[in-house]
């Protein structure tokens, strides 16, 4: 027997944030859907927990078995890392395509690909944040029907800015809340059209809100007591998720009783503490492991008063102001790099000389057409072949690679030493401080492999992975290394490991509690409530085992 099922998910939205604002009387919709059925917590995985949460979610298989940790992929064999994109969905498909026996409307669905075996229309990159595919679709006339009809998504691919930059600010709260505007309308739409079997949309505004407006919500974000200007008179992040939770009750208001309604979060958000650490800090503390004595980015002395944070970034981009920063020992024409546009830095090198070794500016990265040449990570790429262990591209958490012998194509690193420098990076990791409160940053440093001889392809690119503190940190302090920063804070707001699930319809105990249960979860559940049998393959579990029973395939 099939059942009906409208399944909306909120994009990085958190639920401790959601529940304490649904205490406090704002997201009257969500509340009320928590009070009409059963309402659980959600765990996801602890680290990768920016990159794996859609593609756990789209196939219900955990990345140990898909392979898939990253849109950043380093490649084996090389030492360069590149972007991916989504999971390619070769060996498990999205849990949605089941054929011609069902059919499906998947609405803005974030780091999938189209489906031919998914029955039903498909828009994919249509506003998502950080989509990870094409803005295309099923039929392929769709995506263009709809734009010419409610009109683009006016915040796709332009929801990544700077927390100092009012206007971005200001236009990215407008653009938002437009967004959220058209997505009722073509759901609402969609769902006059015909009675699905499962109706899937995903609201990215959340995510971007959460991204960059954090610090203007949050009082425990160190930037929250500079906040200027007159966006900052406001809750912007509150706003938008106010707006949702209007759109969510759109959307619903017309949809029979007898359908189930699933509103989650895959994963969700919190006080930025790793885009800073895994993109700038840890590059530079591993260059100085490595090069005992030097250092190439933001140095400082321990023991000194710590410098203010950076309120006044003199840039245009995080990029560009960490670009400032670089070490130059000659004092004159430091200077003259911190004053003048990047592209007049080419000129000082030919006026004072270039550095024999160097950072890869961000620059020539873009020349070459690298699309990861915004992240620090990627400007000490000149040097991985000469580390022993060196910091890879990152949305989350650090990750280390050690330059393994007969791994890389430079391999330093024998296999009888792997284990001991995984526990000497482990222990000097492990003393890093944040000198502006004393606390240590690094929470727990991670190993992805057993055996140095693992070359399981689906393993994580990464050999160790930093799982750093709750605070945010813009300087460290290390006894054998130095001070690194302070540096400007990049986005205020970042990922968590856990989500939310409420689930709403025919033989849902109203008010009842959900057994907490793991993003994985997700397309179990949502199977089960339609009736369908789930496959042998997924590693997650229906969380509403007492509505439909269990069927597996």
């Amino acid at each position: 027997m099939k059942n009906k099922v409208i399944a909306i998910g909120l994009d990085a939205g958190d639920p401790v944030l959601i529940e304490k604002w649904m205490s406090q009387g704002y997201l009257k919709n969500l509340q009320r859907l928590k009070q009409q059925g059963a309402y659980g917590r959600l765990t996801n995985m602890n680290y990768y927990k920016a990159e794996t949460p859609w593609t756990t979610f789209l196939t219900g298989c955990l990345p140990e078995k898909t392979g898939y940790w990253a849109p950043f992929k380093f490649y084996e064999g090389t030492y360069n890392a590149e972007d991916v994109q989504a999971y390619d969905f070769a060996e498990y498909s999205p849990f949605y395509a089941l054929g011609n026996d069902y059919r499906v409307a998947v609405f803005d669905m974030p780091q999938s690909a189209l489906s031919e075996t998914a029955n039903g229309p498909q828009i994919l990159a249509w506003g998502a944040h950080s989509p990870q595919t094409p803005s295309h679709s099923l039929p392929k006339s769709l995506l263009s029907n709809v734009n010419n009809s409610y009109g683009k998504h006016p915040a796709l691919h332009r929801d990544h800015g700077d927390w100092w930059d009012e206007t971005y600010l200001t236009r990215l709260r407008k653009t938002l809340k437009a967004g959220i505007e058209k997505r009722v309308s073509i759901c609402r739409d969609w769902l006059q059209q015909e009675r699905w079997d499962l109706f899937l949309t995903i609201f990215g505004e959340t995510h971007s809100a959460g991204h960059d407006f954090w610090y203007l919500s949050q009082p425990d974000h160190p930037l929250y007591s500079y906040k200027r200007g007159d966006i900052a008179a406001s809750d912007p992040m509150l706003e938008i998720f106010e707006e949702v939770d209007g759109a969510i009750g759109k959307i619903l208001a017309d949809v029979p009783d007898d359908t189930h309604l699933v509103v989650f979060a895959a994963h969700g958000s919190g006080n930025n503490t790793t885009d800073v650490s895994s993109m700038c800090l840890l590059p530079e503390f591993l260059y100085r492991f490595n090069f005992p004595g030097k250092v190439m980015m933001a140095p400082g002395k321990v023991g000194t008063p710590v410098p203010p944070m950076v309120l006044f970034p003199k840039r245009k981009t995080w990029t560009g102001e960490i670009w400032q920063r670089k070490y130059d020992p000659n004092p004159v024409k430091a200077f003259l790099r911190s004053q003048l546009p990047t592209k007049f830095h080419q000129y000082l090198d030919r006026i004072f000389g270039a550095p024999k070794e160097d950072l890869i500016s961000p620059e020539e990265l873009r020349k070459q057409g690298h699309p990861i040449f915004w992240q620090p990570t990627m400007w000490y790429s000149p040097f991985w072949p000469k580390m022993k262990a060196f910091a890879i591209p990152s949305f989350s958490e650090g990750y280390i690679r050690i330059n393994l012998e007969g791994r890389e194509p430079s391999g330093i690193v024998s296999a009888d030493e792997y284990d001991a420098l995984c526990e000497e990076l482990t222990q000097e990791l492990h003393q890093l401080k944040n000198p502006r409160t004393g606390e240590f940053v690094v929470k727990k440093v991670v190993r992805t492999r057993e055996d140095v001889g693992d070359r399981n392809p689906k393993l994580p690119d990464a050999d160790l992975v930093v799982i750093w503190a709750e605070e945010p940190a813009d300087v460290v302090d290390h006894p054998k290394f130095g001070r690194i920063g302070p540096v400007p804070y990049r986005r205020t707001g970042s990922h968590r490991g856990r989500g939310f699930l409420t689930v709403v319809g025919p033989g849902i105990e109203a008010g009842s509690s959900l057994p907490e249960g793991h993003g994985v979860d997700l397309p179990a559940t949502i199977l089960n409530l339609m009736g369908v049998p789930i496959p042998e393959y997924m590693d997650g579990k229906p969380l509403v085992e007492t509505l439909v029973p269990s069927l597996t395939k």
